[in-house]
C-alpha cells in the first residue's frame, strides 16, 4: 500500500538512504538497488528508465543521485557568450544558425568587436567567455589563435583572469584542416587515426598557448551513423569527436559533452551515446588516478554476465531492449553494450578501461582532487574520504594535478588558482539539449515534449555515473523548466549568458523579434531566486567548478 505524502512535504528532502522507497513501479526496484550502492546501470536499465510509467520515480531516483553528489548546492556562473561568426561550410538540417558568406544575416566579428565584448564581460564581473561559431571556410588559422589571445590579453589588462571556453570538437577538426596539419587523417586504420590525432593535438596545443582554458561540449549531437548521415552529414563522426576530447584531456584541458535529442534519433541511440561518453570518462578518470573497486556482489554479477555472453551470439543489429528489459534482473542486460549497431567508435567488446563511478558514497569528485574539497555546508557528502570509497585517488595535497586553494589569509581579489600544466583533463558536465524544429529543414518534426525533456535529463544523471555534473541549460530548457530539472538530476543551470545566437527561444516576457531572441540574458538575482525557489543553495562557480568569492566585479576562487 502506498501512503500519500503529507501536503507541502517533499519526501525526497530527507535524502533517504534507500531509493527503493521513492518508486512505485516494481521494474525500477533492481535499478534502485544498484543506485543505493553506487553501481553502474546497464543500458537495459536505461531502457527501463525510458519506458516505465513511473516517471516521478525516475525523477526521484535522479534527484537521489544528484543530492548524494552535491547535497543542496546548485551551481551557476557569470559568463558571456561570443559567437564569432555564423558563416559555415556545412548546412545541417537541424540548424537555424548557419549562414553562407553572401547571406544577409552573415557576420564575422573582428578583434575590435571582441575587445569590446571582453570589456563588457569584465565590467559585469564575468569569470568565463564562451565562444563558438560556424565552420568559416575562408578565415585563416591565425584568426582563431588571435581570437583566444585577444580575449585573454584584454581581460588581463583589465585585471581579470577571464577563462576562455571555446571551440567545439567539430571546430577543432576544421581548424586542423585550415592549418594544414590534418593530412593523412583519411588513411585507413591506425595510420589515419594517428595522423588525425597528431593534427588535433597540434591545434589544441596552439590554442592552449594562446589562452584556451577548456572546450565546450557542442557538436556531439547523437552518436549514431544513421542519424549523422541523414541530419548532419559532413560533420565529424563520433569516433573523431571523442578523439578531440581525449586529446584535450591529455593536454590538461577539461571538456564538456552534449546530446541533442528529440529529432530523428531513437531513445536507444541516446543510451548508446551516453554509454560511449561514460566509457571515455572511465579512461579519463583512470588517468587521474581513480581505480575501479568492485564489491563481491558486483564481481559475481559481472562473472555471470560474461559467462552468458560467451554462450550467446548477438546479431549485427541492436537487440530490442523493450523485451529484455521486462524480463527482470536475470536477463542479459548488457546485450546492447555488446552490439555494434550503427555507432562508429563504439565496439561490441568490453571497454579496456576500468569501470569508475562517482556515485558511490565516499568517492571524491574530480574537481576536489584537483583543487581541494569544497568547504561549504551544502557541499557534496561524497567529497570526503571513506572506507567505502569506490576508487583510490591521489590526495588533494599530493596529486600532481592538484592546485592548492588559497589560504584564508590570501583570499583576496588578487588571489588566483590557475590550471597547472601537469593537470589531466576530464569531462565535467553533460548538457542534454532539446531539438527545436523552427526555421530548419526538420521543422516538420514536433520536437520533444516537456516530459521527454525532463525524463531524458534524469536518465542522463542516472546513466552517466562518472560525470560529476549535469546541466539544465536554461537557454534551451527555459528557466522554469530548469528549476524542475534541479529537482530531477541537474545540479547546474549555466549562467548569465547575455547573447546567444545558436538557438532562439522566446522566453517569458521576451519579444519575438530576432534581436530580442538573440539577447538572452538573466541576472544573477534571477538565477539566485530560481535556484532558491527550487529548494537549493545557489553557489557561484568558475568554469572548472571552483567556488567563486567576489567583491562586486572583482572575484577569486576559494
Amino acid at each position: 500500500m502506498t501512503t500519500a505524502p503529507v501536503r507541502g512535504h517533499d519526501p525526497r528532502a530527507s535524502s533517504p538512504t534507500d531509493p527503493a522507497s521513492l518508486i512505485v513501479d516494481p521494474a525500477l526496484a533492481p535499478i534502485a538497488h544498484k543506485l543505493a550502492r553506487g553501481q553502474r546501470l546497464s543500458l537495459a536499465d536505461g531502457e527501463t528508465l525510458f519506458t516505465t510509467f513511473d516517471l516521478h520515480g525516475v525523477l526521484a531516483l535522479a534527484d537521489f543521485v544528484r543530492r548524494r553528489l552535491h547535497g543542496h548546492a546548485a551551481y551557476y556562473n557569470i559568463n558571456r557568450h561570443l559567437n564569432y561568426s555564423n558563416v559555415c561550410a556545412l548546412s545541417c538540417k537541424f540548424c537555424d544558425f548557419y549562414a553562407k558568406r553572401d547571406d544577409a544575416k552573415a557576420y564575422t566579428r573582428d578583434m575590435g568587436y571582441v575587445r569590446e565584448q571582453v570589456r563588457l564581460a569584465v565590467d559585469a564581473g564575468a569569470t568565463e567567455m564562451h565562444s563558438v561559431g560556424g565552420l568559416h571556410p575562408y578565415l585563416p588559422f591565425s584568426y582563431y589563435t588571435d581570437l583566444v589571445s585577444t580575449i585573454r590579453d584584454e581581460a588581463r589588462k583589465l585585471g581579470s583572469e577571464l577563462h576562455v571556453k571555446a571551440f567545439t570538437a567539430v571546430e577543432i577538426v576544421h581548424l586542423a584542416k585550415i592549418a594544414k596539419v590534418y593530412k593523412g587523417a583519411g588513411a585507413p586504420g591506425e595510420e589515419g587515426r594517428n595522423a588525425r590525432r597528431e593534427g588535433i593535438r597540434h591545434v589544441l596545443r596552439e590554442l592552449k598557448n594562446a589562452g584556451l582554458g577548456s572546450l565546450p561540449g557542442g557538436g556531439a549531437e547523437v552518436f549514431d551513423d544513421r542519424v549523422h548521415d541523414e541530419a548532419y552529414k559532413g560533420k565529424i563522426r563520433s569516433d573523431v569527436w571523442l578523439d578531440v576530447h581525449r586529446e584535450a584531456h591529455d593536454l590538461g584541458l577539461n571538456t564538456n559533452a552534449t546530446i541533442l535529442y528529440g529529432h530523428i534519433e531513437s531513445r536507444r541511440d541516446r543510451l548508446v551515446h551516453m554509454e560511449m561518453l561514460r566509457r571515455e570518462q572511465d579512461r579519463a578518470l583512470a588517468k587521474l588516478g581513480y581505480e575501479e573497486r568492485r564489491s563481491d556482489e558486483e564481481t559475481q554479477r559481472r562473472s555471470e554476465e560474461d559467462a552468458r555472453s560467451s554462450r550467446r551470439t548477438f546479431p549485427s543489429g541492436t537487440p530490442d531492449l523493450s523485451t529484455s528489459a521486462s524480463e527482470g534482473p536475470g536477463n542479459d542486460d548488457d546485450a546492447l553494450t555488446r552490439s555494434e549497431g550503427g555507432h562508429l567508435g563504439y565496439r561490441a567488446e568490453e571497454s579496456d578501461a576500468p569501470v569508475i563511478t562517482l556515485t558511490r558514497p565516499g568517492t571524491p569528485l574530480p574537481e576536489h582532487i584537483a583543487f581541494g574539497p569544497a568547504t561549504s555546508s551544502s557541499s557534496s557528502s561524497s567529497s570526503s574520504s571513506s572506507s567505502s570509497a569506490q576508487c583510490r585517488v591521489p590526495s588533494a595535497s599530493s596529486a600532481p594535478a592538484s592546485c592548492l586553494v588559497p589560504s584564508a589569509s590570501s583570499s583576496s581579489p588578487d588571489a588566483r588558482c590557475p590550471m597547472p600544466d601537469a593537470f589531466l583533463g576530464y569531462y565535467q558536465t553533460i548538457i542534454p539539449l532539446p531539438f527545436f524544429p523552427d526555421g530548419c529543414e526538420l521543422e516538420h518534426l514536433p520536437g520533444p515534449s516537456g516530459l521527454e525533456n525532463i525524463r531524458t535529463l534524469a536518465v542522463a544523471r542516472l546513466m552517466l555515473d562518472n560525470f560529476p555534473h549535469v546541466k539544465a541549460f536554461w537557454i534551451m530548457q527555459t528557466l522554469p523548466m530548469a528549476q524542475l530539472m534541479l529537482q530531477s538530476g541537474a545540479d547546474d543551470i549555466d549562467g548569465t549568458v547575455v547573447w546567444y545566437d545558436i538557438t532562439k527561444v522566446n522566453h517569458a516576457g521576451q519579444a519575438a523579434a530576432p534581436a530580442a531572441a538573440t539577447h538572452q540574458e538573466v541576472t544573477t538575482m534571477a538565477l539566485h531566486r530560481a535556484i532558491r525557489e527550487a529548494g537549493f543553495e545557489p553557489i557561484e562557480r568558475d568554469t572548472l567548478y571552483r567556488r567563486v568569492k567576489r567583491e562586486g566585479k572583482k572575484w577569486w576562487v576559494e
